[in-house]
Protein backbone atom coordinates (compact mmCIF):
# COMPACT_ATOMS: atom_id res chain seq x y z
CA UNK A 1 0.00 0.00 0.00
CA UNK A 2 2.86 2.30 0.94
CA UNK A 3 4.53 1.72 -2.42
CA UNK A 4 1.24 2.47 -4.24
CA UNK A 5 0.83 5.71 -2.26
CA UNK A 6 4.37 6.80 -3.08
CA UNK A 7 3.79 5.95 -6.75
CA UNK A 8 0.48 7.90 -6.83
CA UNK A 9 2.18 10.90 -5.17
CA UNK A 10 4.97 10.79 -7.75
CA UNK A 11 2.49 10.60 -10.66
CA UNK A 12 0.41 13.50 -9.27
CA UNK A 13 3.55 15.56 -8.73
CA UNK A 14 4.62 14.85 -12.33
CA UNK A 15 1.18 15.71 -13.74
CA UNK A 16 0.99 19.01 -11.88
CA UNK A 17 4.44 19.90 -13.19
CA UNK A 18 3.79 18.90 -16.82
CA UNK A 19 0.17 18.90 -17.90
CA UNK A 20 -2.02 20.52 -15.28
CA UNK A 21 -0.74 24.05 -15.21
CA UNK A 22 -4.01 25.99 -15.21
CA UNK A 23 -3.41 29.64 -15.91
CA UNK A 24 -6.15 32.18 -15.71
CA UNK A 25 -6.82 33.97 -19.02
CA UNK A 26 -4.00 36.33 -19.86
CA UNK A 27 -5.01 39.93 -20.50
CA UNK A 28 -2.94 40.12 -23.66
CA UNK A 29 -3.12 43.01 -26.04
CA UNK A 30 -5.78 42.35 -28.65
CA UNK A 31 -8.18 40.57 -26.24
CA UNK A 32 -11.48 42.36 -25.62
CA UNK A 33 -13.50 41.10 -22.65
CA UNK A 34 -17.25 41.45 -22.20
CA UNK A 35 -18.86 43.72 -19.63
CA UNK A 36 -22.13 42.38 -18.10
CA UNK A 37 -25.01 44.77 -18.72
CA UNK A 38 -22.95 47.19 -20.84
CA UNK A 39 -22.33 46.74 -24.59
CA UNK A 40 -18.63 47.02 -25.43
CA UNK A 41 -18.08 49.34 -28.44
CA UNK A 42 -15.17 48.65 -30.73
CA UNK A 43 -13.99 49.79 -34.14
CA UNK A 44 -12.33 47.61 -36.77
CA UNK A 45 -10.45 49.11 -39.71
CA UNK A 46 -11.85 48.07 -43.08
CA UNK A 47 -10.11 44.96 -44.53
CA UNK A 48 -8.36 44.25 -41.19
CA UNK A 49 -9.03 41.51 -38.63
CA UNK A 50 -11.04 42.31 -35.52
CA UNK A 51 -9.46 41.99 -32.07
CA UNK A 52 -10.19 38.71 -30.25
CA UNK A 53 -13.52 38.96 -28.41
CA UNK A 54 -13.67 36.89 -25.23
CA UNK A 55 -17.04 35.47 -24.14
CA UNK A 56 -16.33 36.33 -20.50
CA UNK A 57 -15.69 39.34 -18.35
CA UNK A 58 -12.24 39.77 -16.85
CA UNK A 59 -13.49 38.88 -13.35
CA UNK A 60 -15.01 35.57 -14.53
CA UNK A 61 -11.91 34.78 -16.62
CA UNK A 62 -9.79 34.88 -13.46
CA UNK A 63 -11.90 32.17 -11.77
CA UNK A 64 -12.55 28.51 -12.54
CA UNK A 65 -15.49 27.91 -14.83
CA UNK A 66 -17.12 24.46 -14.80
CA UNK A 67 -18.55 22.97 -18.03
CA UNK A 68 -18.59 26.27 -19.96
CA UNK A 69 -20.48 26.50 -23.27
CA UNK A 70 -20.57 29.50 -25.57
CA UNK A 71 -23.20 30.64 -28.05
CA UNK A 72 -22.31 33.52 -30.38
CA UNK A 73 -25.08 35.34 -32.29
CA UNK A 74 -24.23 37.75 -35.11
CA UNK A 75 -25.75 41.00 -36.40
CA UNK A 76 -28.41 39.08 -38.35
CA UNK A 77 -29.53 37.46 -35.06
CA UNK A 78 -28.50 34.02 -36.32
CA UNK A 79 -26.06 31.79 -34.40
CA UNK A 80 -22.52 32.24 -35.68
CA UNK A 81 -20.52 29.25 -36.83
CA UNK A 82 -16.91 29.14 -37.89
CA UNK A 83 -16.28 29.92 -41.58
CA UNK A 84 -13.62 31.67 -43.65
CA UNK A 85 -14.60 35.03 -42.10
CA UNK A 86 -15.58 33.97 -38.57
CA UNK A 87 -13.11 32.19 -36.30
CA UNK A 88 -14.54 30.81 -33.02
CA UNK A 89 -12.31 28.82 -30.65
CA UNK A 90 -13.40 26.06 -28.25
CA UNK A 91 -12.93 28.48 -25.38
CA UNK A 92 -15.46 30.94 -26.82
CA UNK A 93 -13.12 33.46 -28.39
CA UNK A 94 -14.26 35.09 -31.61
CA UNK A 95 -12.32 36.90 -34.34
CA UNK A 96 -13.73 38.31 -37.58
CA UNK A 97 -11.31 38.35 -40.52
CA UNK A 98 -11.10 40.93 -43.33
CA UNK A 99 -13.78 43.13 -41.77
CA UNK A 100 -16.25 44.78 -44.17
CA UNK A 101 -19.18 47.19 -43.76
CA UNK A 102 -21.99 44.55 -43.62
CA UNK A 103 -20.21 42.74 -40.76
CA UNK A 104 -20.87 45.75 -38.50
CA UNK A 105 -23.50 45.46 -35.79
CA UNK A 106 -24.33 43.71 -32.52
CA UNK A 107 -22.44 40.53 -31.63
CA UNK A 108 -23.85 38.72 -28.58
CA UNK A 109 -22.35 35.81 -26.69
CA UNK A 110 -24.12 33.76 -24.02
CA UNK A 111 -21.83 31.96 -21.59
CA UNK A 112 -23.40 29.00 -19.75
CA UNK A 113 -21.57 27.27 -16.92
CA UNK A 114 -22.29 25.24 -13.77
CA UNK A 115 -21.82 25.84 -10.11
CA UNK A 116 -21.37 22.60 -8.15
CA UNK A 117 -21.86 22.31 -4.38
CA UNK A 118 -18.99 20.13 -3.17
CA UNK A 119 -20.92 18.47 -0.30
CA UNK A 120 -24.10 17.52 -2.19
CA UNK A 121 -22.89 17.51 -5.83
CA UNK A 122 -25.88 19.71 -6.56
CA UNK A 123 -25.48 21.46 -9.92
CA UNK A 124 -26.90 24.77 -11.02
CA UNK A 125 -26.62 26.29 -14.52
CA UNK A 126 -25.67 29.97 -14.68
CA UNK A 127 -26.00 32.06 -17.84
CA UNK A 128 -24.36 35.40 -18.61
CA UNK A 129 -24.79 37.48 -21.75
CA UNK A 130 -22.14 39.77 -23.24
CA UNK A 131 -22.80 42.33 -26.00
CA UNK A 132 -20.23 43.76 -28.40
CA UNK A 133 -21.08 46.57 -30.86
CA UNK A 134 -18.59 46.42 -33.73
CA UNK A 135 -18.28 49.16 -36.35
CA UNK A 136 -16.21 49.17 -39.55
CA UNK A 137 -14.17 52.34 -39.97
CA UNK A 138 -11.62 53.82 -42.33
CA UNK A 139 -9.24 56.75 -42.10
CA UNK A 140 -10.50 59.99 -43.66
CA UNK A 141 -9.19 61.00 -47.08
CA UNK A 142 -7.10 64.11 -46.53
CA UNK A 143 -6.81 67.13 -48.74
CA UNK A 144 -5.25 70.48 -47.88
CA UNK A 145 -6.55 74.00 -48.35
CA UNK A 146 -3.62 76.36 -48.73
CA UNK A 147 -3.27 80.14 -48.93
CA UNK A 148 -0.32 82.38 -49.71
CA UNK A 149 0.33 86.06 -50.52
CA UNK A 150 2.61 87.84 -52.97
CA UNK A 151 3.24 91.56 -53.34
CA UNK A 152 2.58 92.98 -56.79
CA UNK A 153 3.14 96.20 -58.77
CA UNK A 154 -0.53 96.96 -59.20
CA UNK A 155 -3.97 95.35 -58.99
CA UNK A 156 -4.39 95.87 -62.74
CA UNK A 157 -2.30 94.56 -65.61
CA UNK A 158 -1.27 91.19 -66.98
CA UNK A 159 1.59 90.52 -64.51
CA UNK A 160 -0.71 89.19 -61.80
CA UNK A 161 -2.17 86.61 -64.13
CA UNK A 162 1.30 85.61 -65.31
CA UNK A 163 2.54 85.12 -61.75
CA UNK A 164 -0.57 83.10 -60.88
CA UNK A 165 -0.15 80.82 -63.92
CA UNK A 166 3.58 80.39 -63.25
CA UNK A 167 2.96 79.49 -59.59
CA UNK A 168 0.30 76.92 -60.57
CA UNK A 169 2.73 75.32 -63.05
CA UNK A 170 5.55 75.15 -60.46
CA UNK A 171 3.29 73.58 -57.83
CA UNK A 172 1.82 71.13 -60.35
CA UNK A 173 5.30 69.93 -61.38
CA UNK A 174 6.32 69.69 -57.73
CA UNK A 175 3.66 67.08 -56.89
CA UNK A 176 2.75 65.46 -60.25
CA UNK A 177 4.67 62.23 -59.52
CA UNK A 178 2.58 61.73 -56.35
CA UNK A 179 -0.74 61.57 -58.28
CA UNK A 180 -1.71 64.75 -56.43
CA UNK A 181 -2.96 67.89 -58.11
CA UNK A 182 -3.96 71.51 -57.51
CA UNK A 183 -7.71 72.13 -57.57
CA UNK A 184 -9.84 75.27 -57.33
CA UNK A 185 -6.93 77.75 -57.55
CA UNK A 186 -7.95 81.41 -57.34
CA UNK A 187 -6.51 84.80 -56.52
CA UNK A 188 -7.70 88.28 -55.61
CA UNK A 189 -5.82 91.52 -55.35
CA UNK A 190 -6.16 93.66 -52.20
CA UNK A 191 -4.47 96.79 -50.88
CA UNK A 192 -2.79 96.11 -47.56
CA UNK A 193 -1.72 98.88 -45.18
CA UNK A 194 1.66 97.72 -43.91
CA UNK A 195 3.15 99.47 -40.83
CA UNK A 196 5.76 102.08 -41.91
CA UNK A 197 5.16 101.33 -45.60
CA UNK A 198 1.74 102.65 -46.58
CA UNK A 199 -0.62 100.77 -48.95
CA UNK A 200 0.86 97.80 -50.82
CA UNK A 201 -1.07 95.82 -53.47
CA UNK A 202 -0.95 92.09 -52.67
CA UNK A 203 -2.24 88.96 -54.36
CA UNK A 204 -4.16 86.66 -52.03
CA UNK A 205 -3.78 83.21 -53.61
CA UNK A 206 -5.76 80.15 -52.50
CA UNK A 207 -5.79 76.56 -53.76
CA UNK A 208 -6.55 73.03 -52.66
CA UNK A 209 -4.28 70.00 -53.00
CA UNK A 210 -5.85 66.56 -53.25
CA UNK A 211 -4.50 63.07 -54.02
CA UNK A 212 -6.94 62.17 -56.81
CA UNK A 213 -5.21 63.44 -59.94
CA UNK A 214 -6.28 61.62 -63.13
CA UNK A 215 -4.82 58.09 -63.09
CA UNK A 216 -4.38 57.95 -59.29
CA UNK A 217 -5.89 54.44 -59.07
CA UNK A 218 -3.17 53.06 -61.33
CA UNK A 219 -0.53 53.75 -58.67
CA UNK A 220 -2.12 51.84 -55.81
CA UNK A 221 0.52 49.11 -55.41
CA UNK A 222 -2.36 46.57 -55.48
CA UNK A 223 -3.71 47.74 -52.12
CA UNK A 224 -7.41 47.03 -51.59
CA UNK A 225 -8.77 50.55 -51.60
CA UNK A 226 -5.74 52.82 -52.16
CA UNK A 227 -6.30 54.78 -48.98
CA UNK A 228 -2.89 54.17 -47.40
CA UNK A 229 -1.31 55.23 -50.71
CA UNK A 230 -3.35 58.39 -51.19
CA UNK A 231 -2.89 59.55 -47.61
CA UNK A 232 0.86 58.91 -47.79
CA UNK A 233 1.08 60.83 -51.08
CA UNK A 234 -0.89 63.85 -49.90
CA UNK A 235 1.35 64.19 -46.83
CA UNK A 236 4.39 64.15 -49.11
CA UNK A 237 2.78 66.75 -51.39
CA UNK A 238 2.01 68.96 -48.41
CA UNK A 239 5.64 68.73 -47.20
CA UNK A 240 7.05 69.61 -50.64
CA UNK A 241 4.80 72.65 -51.05
CA UNK A 242 5.56 73.80 -47.52
CA UNK A 243 9.28 73.45 -48.23
CA UNK A 244 8.90 75.40 -51.49
CA UNK A 245 7.32 78.40 -49.73
CA UNK A 246 9.79 78.13 -46.87
CA UNK A 247 12.59 78.47 -49.42
CA UNK A 248 10.83 81.57 -50.86
CA UNK A 249 10.84 83.07 -47.38
CA UNK A 250 14.55 82.22 -47.02
CA UNK A 251 15.37 83.95 -50.33
CA UNK A 252 13.28 86.95 -49.26
CA UNK A 253 15.18 87.22 -45.96
CA UNK A 254 18.73 86.54 -47.17
CA UNK A 255 19.26 87.31 -50.85
CA UNK A 256 17.50 90.54 -51.71
CA UNK A 257 18.80 92.77 -48.91
CA UNK A 258 17.08 96.09 -49.60
CA UNK A 259 16.50 95.80 -53.33
CA UNK A 260 13.26 93.82 -53.37
CA UNK A 261 11.60 92.93 -56.66
CA UNK A 262 8.09 94.29 -57.11
CA UNK A 263 6.57 90.78 -56.95
CA UNK A 264 7.75 88.62 -54.08
CA UNK A 265 6.48 86.15 -51.49
CA UNK A 266 5.10 87.77 -48.33
CA UNK A 267 6.97 86.28 -45.38
CA UNK A 268 4.85 84.18 -42.96
CA UNK A 269 1.83 84.35 -45.29
CA UNK A 270 1.67 80.61 -46.04
CA UNK A 271 -1.33 79.01 -44.33
CA UNK A 272 -2.58 75.45 -44.43
CA UNK A 273 -5.73 73.68 -43.22
CA UNK A 274 -6.42 69.96 -43.47
CA UNK A 275 -9.82 69.01 -44.88
CA UNK A 276 -11.16 65.51 -44.20
CA UNK A 277 -13.64 63.68 -46.37
CA UNK A 278 -15.20 60.24 -45.95
CA UNK A 279 -15.89 57.76 -48.73
CA UNK A 280 -19.57 57.00 -49.53
CA UNK A 281 -21.23 54.89 -46.82
CA UNK A 282 -19.06 56.40 -44.06
CA UNK A 283 -19.22 59.53 -41.91
CA UNK A 284 -17.97 61.19 -38.73
CA UNK A 285 -20.05 61.43 -35.56
CA UNK A 286 -18.16 62.56 -32.48
CA UNK A 287 -21.21 62.18 -30.20
CA UNK A 288 -21.96 58.59 -31.22
CA UNK A 289 -18.35 57.46 -31.75
CA UNK A 290 -16.32 59.47 -29.23
CA UNK A 291 -13.63 56.74 -29.10
CA UNK A 292 -13.12 57.07 -32.86
CA UNK A 293 -13.94 60.76 -33.30
CA UNK A 294 -11.47 61.37 -36.15
CA UNK A 295 -12.46 58.15 -37.97
CA UNK A 296 -14.87 57.75 -40.85
CA UNK A 297 -17.23 55.20 -39.26
CA UNK A 298 -19.69 53.13 -41.27
CA UNK A 299 -23.17 54.72 -41.51
CA UNK A 300 -25.57 52.71 -39.35
CA UNK A 301 -29.19 51.65 -40.01
CA UNK A 302 -31.53 54.56 -40.89
CA UNK A 303 -28.58 56.61 -42.22
CA UNK A 304 -26.61 56.85 -45.49
CA UNK A 305 -23.85 58.88 -47.16
CA UNK A 306 -23.90 59.18 -50.97
CA UNK A 307 -20.73 61.23 -51.47
CA UNK A 308 -17.50 62.38 -49.83
CA UNK A 309 -19.23 64.45 -47.15
CA UNK A 310 -18.29 63.71 -43.53
CA UNK A 311 -21.83 63.20 -42.20
CA UNK A 312 -24.32 60.36 -42.53
CA UNK A 313 -27.78 61.62 -43.52
CA UNK A 314 -31.07 60.25 -42.15
CA UNK A 315 -33.15 57.73 -44.14
CA UNK A 316 -35.63 55.72 -42.05
CA UNK A 317 -36.13 52.94 -44.61
CA UNK A 318 -32.46 51.79 -44.48
CA UNK A 319 -31.73 48.79 -42.26
CA UNK A 320 -28.16 48.00 -43.34
CA UNK A 321 -24.68 49.35 -42.51
CA UNK A 322 -22.75 51.33 -45.12
CA UNK A 323 -25.66 52.53 -47.27
CA UNK A 324 -24.76 54.99 -50.06
CA UNK A 325 -28.30 55.89 -51.16
CA UNK A 326 -31.82 56.31 -49.75
CA UNK A 327 -34.35 54.13 -51.60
Amino acid sequence: VMRAWVLLSAVLWYLTRVGWQRNSERTEKGFIYGNPGHPVKLYVKLHHNSPILVCMDLKRAEKETVDPTYLWVGPNEKPLTGNNKINITKTGKLMVKDFLEPLSGLYTCTLSYKTVKAETQEEKVVKQRYDFMIFAYREPDYSYQMAVRFTTKSCVGKYNDLLFRLLKKILHNLIADLSCHIVEPSYKCHFVKVPKHGLIPELFIAFQVNPFAPGWKGKCNESVDCQDNTNHNILQARNRIEEFFRSQAYIFNHDFNKTLPAMHFVDHSFQIVRIDSCRPGFGKNEGLHSNCATCCVVCGPETFSPDVDVTCQTCISIQIYGAISCP
